[in-house]
């Protein structure tokens, strides 16, 4: 039985198994198994035969943006009318067969914009150029889930249940898990919360799945199953993320609002260029940049060159500059 068989099988049984508390612990090891598989289908270990044909494109500029959808949602209209980037649109499924690079020039600011293939359903089991568009989104500081609004809400449902498959988390933040790997002493487990949903029992089989028997955990939130799996396996990327609904010009005025009011979304049409601008200024927001200009000792910062800027990660709290600063410059950071 192949990788792709034993997740289907273990995804039925977690469909028949009732949630409740007497099944808590099966459904946890269930999860834990899923978790394997699904990294041994993304990952193989053997790296034996042909390469495959892969399009990764250098990063460039002070962030890169990843544009993810379905076929034929617009994302090379967008990523034209935003970057003058030439690139080939049509209203046909698969336009976009590799992945093409923009530059929005914003706040003094080189964002890359990166136009990846359409994405199909199953595209996490390698569907399509599935792996391909995932391990390229995961290198991303920000992804564009782009969206028809004329279509239902089950293709970003679809989307979600994709990404979330590889290991992408979505406007999610990393659960406050300290874990460390040990060669003797056994497991120590310590929380400074109630655990509502999961239990010390549940941790230690996951635990020992993958087995860990020496290791140090420290538990700071209430955590779940799958949080506490995503730390273990520890290549999740948490990546903040803009739901954008395209062709807005062919639905009412009433989904229009609907849609403008969700959380974490903006709506345009690329066709009549609406709401483009306002686009690029959300991805200025979620990106959270800030503007970092050098001066001489005793000097003003000259405020006129805020053409040197680099991404501030709140949660590392450190700024990395794109360029060497000479010994007797200081930095002043000032953000708009």
């Amino acid at each position: 039985m192949g990788i792709v068989e034993k997740i289907k099988e273990i995804e039925e049984e977690m469909a028949r198994t009732q949630k409740n508390k007497a099944t808590e612990y099966h459904l946890g090891l269930l999860k834990a198994k899923l978790a394997r598989y699904r990294a041994q289908l993304l990952e193989p270990a053997s790296k034996s035969g042909p390469a495959g044909v892969g399009f990764d494109v250098q990063k460039s500029g002070d962030a890169r943006v990843a544009l993810i959808g379905f076929p034929s949602v617009g994302k090379s209209t967008l990523l034209s009318k935003c970057t003058h980037t030439a690139s080939e649109t049509a209203a046909y499924e698969f336009t976009t067969l590799t992945a093409i690079p923009g530059v929005i020039e914003y706040q003094g600011a080189r964002i890359q914009l990166l136009d990846l293939p359409g994405i199909v359903e199953g595209a996490s089991q390698g569907r399509g150029r599935g792996r391909q568009v995932v391990a390229t989104a995961k290198t991303a500081d920000l992804i564009l889930i782009m969206l028809d609004a004329t279509k239902s809400e089950e293709q970003r449902r679809l989307l979600e249940i994709e990404l979330d498959a590889v290991g992408i988390r979505l406007n999610k933040r990393k659960p406050d898990v300290v874990f460390k790997r040990r060669t003797t002493g056994g497991i120590t487990l310590n929380t400074t919360v109630k655990l509502t949903k999961t239990d010390e029992k549940t941790i230690r089989t996951i635990l020992a799945g993958y087995k860990l028997h020496n290791c140090d955990v420290m538990i700071r939130e209430d955590i779940t199953t799958d949080e506490f799996i995503d730390v273990l396996i520890g290549t999740r990327k948490y990546i903040p993320c803009l739901y954008v609904y395209n062709k807005i010009d062919a639905i009412s005025l009433e989904l229009v609002d609907k849609l403008a009011r969700t959380e974490n979304t903006v709506v345009i049409s690329c066709e009549m260029d609406l709401n483009l601008d306002y686009l690029i200024e959300r991805i200025w927001e979620s990106l959270e940049l800030v503007k970092v200009y050098t001066k001489k000792r005793g000097a003003r910062p000259d405020l006129s060159d805020p053409g040197r800027s680099s991404k501030f990660s709140p949660h590392a709290q450190k700024v990395s500059l794109n360029h060497q600063l000479q010994d007797e410059d200081v930095v002043s950071i000032f953000t708009k």
